[in-house]
């Protein structure tokens, strides 16, 4: 085996190129974080004790018997967005399983969650960990939590204090590249509707506007209120927009169940999707397969972030001074039938609609 050296102080970036990891990695494996393989582990900490760098001692892993509690809102998870929770909490599950952990979910009214039952909770499961699961804590009780020092990892939610590690899907970025994608096919008046409600959502308003702007395109939000059949609600505000007959020609939901509801308005006015109307989801939950024709979504790896949450709770159950660390998980066009394609308007000579 091949020994490396240096003739100067070593540095993780050194690391990292005799190694063949990125630097993140790198640091990672020096501070003894979890979700790195051993291989690569072993790797890394082979080439830094050749090259002379210093390890400082880290804590020792989280302890294998690691209680921790997922809270999560009642309404959402007995709601349409339910399987999307469901996704979450199986990959938050998955993840303690296999460092011998144990998860213990809570449903919970949000809205009324403060610190007097959360301590009942504590106390109930013996937990040591809370992951709030598209929870936005009110201010007092993000001040309980930070005094009491108590771990939490808010999950599939945007702390914008960054007081508290977080992770999420990447948001802005998303609803950037689905409306991009409405621009690209030829669309000019694009509508976006939404439930400003929690910090992740207002991220995809800030990603629509984003290319909006950048694409010079006219562009319209339209709000629903805060309701679980956001369904229904998204049918009878496109009826409204339709009848107003302001020449919009695509929409892109902040989710598959608005979308639904969208779609069905533009059938009900006897319009074509995607020729003479294009619409775009977000999330890919089950009702985006059932559509006809099929809903173009963005898709949202649900699992992973339940992994990556765990990781983070790990990590801040090793090293409980760590700078909070803000985690956004990538999502990808699902092509679907809402949305023409431009190689194919191109190809067929269609026009854009």
């Amino acid at each position: 085996m091949t020994r490396v050296s240096l003739s100067r102080r070593p540095r993780q970036t050194d690391i990292a190129r005799f190694a063949g990891v990125s630097v993140s990695t790198v640091s990672r494996v020096l501070a003894n974080e979890p979700g790195i393989s051993t291989n690569v582990r072993d790797q890394v900490i082979r080439i830094a004790s050749e090259l002379g760098y210093n390890i400082r001692p880290v804590p020792s892993a989280q302890p294998q018997n690691q209680r921790s509690v997922a809270l999560i809102p009642v309404d959402q998870a007995t709601g349409g967005l339910g399987v999307f929770y469901e996704g979450i909490l199986s990959g938050l599950r998955g993840a303690a399983t296999r460092s011998g952990g144990t998860l213990v979910p809570r449903l919970v009214r949000s809205s009324s969650l403060k610190a007097p039952e959360l301590k009942q909770t504590l106390s109930e499961t013996d937990a040591t960990g809370i992951f709030l699961v598209g929870i936005d804590p009110p201010e007092d009780l993000c001040g309980w939590l930070i005094e009491s020092q108590i771990p939490t990892v808010w999950v599939n939610g945007n702390d914008p204090d960054l007081q508290f590690d977080c992770v999420s899907p990447a948001n802005f970025y998303g609803a950037r590249l689905a409306t991009r994608h409405l621009i690209d096919a030829g669309h000019q008046r694009i509508l976006h509707f939404t439930m400003s409600h929690r910090h992740t959502i207002r991220e995809r308003v800030r990603g629509f506007e984003a290319a909006a702007a950048k694409g010079g395109v006219t562009a319209r939000i339209v709000h629903l209120p805060s309701a679980s059949r956001t369904s229904t609600e998204a049918c009878e505000a496109m009826e409204a927009v339709l009848l107003e007959n302001q020449g919009f020609t695509a929409a892109f939901c902040m989710n598959d169940m608005m979308a639904v509801g969208v779609m069905e308005a533009v059938t009900n006015h006897h319009l074509s999707i995607p020729h003479d109307f294009a619409v775009m989801g977000f999330d890919d939950l089950p009702c985006a397969s059932m559509t006809m024709p099929r809903l173009t979504t963005m898709h949202v790896d649900r699992e992973a972030i339940g992994q990556e949450a765990y990781h983070l709770m790990q990590r801040r159950i090793t090293d409980p001074g760590a700078e909070p660390r803000k985690v956004e998980l990538a999502v990808r066009l699902v092509e679907g039938a809402t949305v023409w394609a431009h190689s194919r308007q191109v190809q067929d000579g269609e026009p854009s609609a």
